[in-house]
């Protein structure tokens, strides 16, 4: 597969984040970009969130097309999560799945 473009993944995860996240998280994928996600959606942005998740943008994209299981992810080393896992691993669902 080829690498998402940032535009793409910006527009999945805000579509799918928007008015199911509660609180935020913020998604680093090194090499692509640095995303701020809460309930109104996605934005490029460094600023501090409540959880930090960390994957190449092949896997965050793979999870919002249901493709990647997120907490198989995690369990592989290729989701990295700083703060509290069992919330992490909701808003993976919650990414992973459309309304």
């Amino acid at each position: 597969m080829t690498k998402p473009s940032k535009a793409e993944i910006v527009d999945l995860v805000s579509d799918r984040a928007r008015n199911r996240i509660k609180g935020s998280v913020r998604l680093e994928m090194p090499g692509t970009a640095t995303l701020f996600v809460d309930e109104t959606g996605a934005i490029e942005s460094d600023r501090a969130a409540d959880i930090t998740l960390t994957a190449d943008a092949s896997v965050f994209y793979d999870i919002a097309m249901g493709v990647k299981n997120p907490a198989k992810a995690f369990m592989m080393r290729q989701l990295k999560i700083d703060g509290n896992p069992m919330k992490a691993l909701k808003i993976g669902e919650i990414l992973s799945t459309t309304k």
